[in-house]
């Protein structure tokens, strides 16, 4: 898995999806911001705790999951 030191998982907050550092906003609910046409500055007023980089690793988390391919095993 890549490095995503602001993406946290923990079964405490949001019943274990992914968020950002440990607060109780999850990366769907940001990139489901963006989605819906917020602008980051927009973000960043809604939700004055977190920081621009949240959102691009929040975007870029989202991108892995989306390219992530699942390999068959090898039954061997």
């Amino acid at each position: 898995m890549k490095d995503f030191d602001r993406i946290q998982f923990s079964p405490q907050i949001m019943g274990g999806k992914p968020s950002i550092r440990g607060m109780r906003i999850s990366v769907g609910a940001v990139v489901g911001l963006v989605a819906s046409g917020y602008s980051t500055d927009k973000i960043l007023e809604l939700y004055p705790y977190l920081e621009k980089e949240d959102i691009r690793q929040a975007l870029e988390y989202a991108a892995w999951r989306a390219d992530e391919m699942e390999q068959p095993l090898d039954p061997a």
